[in-house]
């Protein structure tokens, strides 16, 4: 089941939040996503649309999204490639309306999250340099139509 986030899940959230950066940006010192933890939690309870997919009561992954940028999308490690992260984002699609987009900045290095979002049709529209952390990233867009 796909809903809305509540201030009860943001435990459970966070934990994949941090564990799934660790991993697919692990070229980012650990310590820049421990500095932005307050506000990241913040930002998906309050400003961002933030949806959890659960089963069994278990939290097993969440997407968050902030107008037209997904600003997150984990699944718990033992779940992925069962369809989770697919369905959280399918949600967010289906709620769109016509010629209105989504789109995700991923960096190069990651290339589990290009593999996916690729998967899912989205294109890569535009190469950027993040300055912040000096790395190239890709801003891959999907329109629907």
């Amino acid at each position: 089941m796909i809903r809305k986030i509540r201030e009860e899940d943001l435990t459970n959230v966070m934990t994949l939040w941090v564990k799934g950066n660790f991993k697919a940006n692990s070229f980012i010192e650990k310590d820049y996503w421990l500095e932005i933890y307050n506000q990241v939690k913040i930002d998906f309870l309050e400003n961002f649309k933030t949806y959890v997919y659960v089963e069994n009561e278990e939290i097993l992954g969440f997407i968050s999204i902030h107008d037209d940028e997904i600003k997150a999308i984990c699944v718990k490690e033992e779940n992925r490639k069962n369809g989770i992260g697919t369905k959280l984002l399918n949600y967010c699609r289906d709620n769109l309306k016509e010629n209105e987009e989504l789109y995700m900045k991923i960096f190069e290095k990651n290339m589990n999250g290009i593999l996916f979002f690729s998967k899912l049709q989205f294109k890569n529209s535009k190469v950027q340099l993040n300055e912040q952390f000096n790395e190239t990233e890709y801003v891959m867009t999907w329109k629907k139509e």
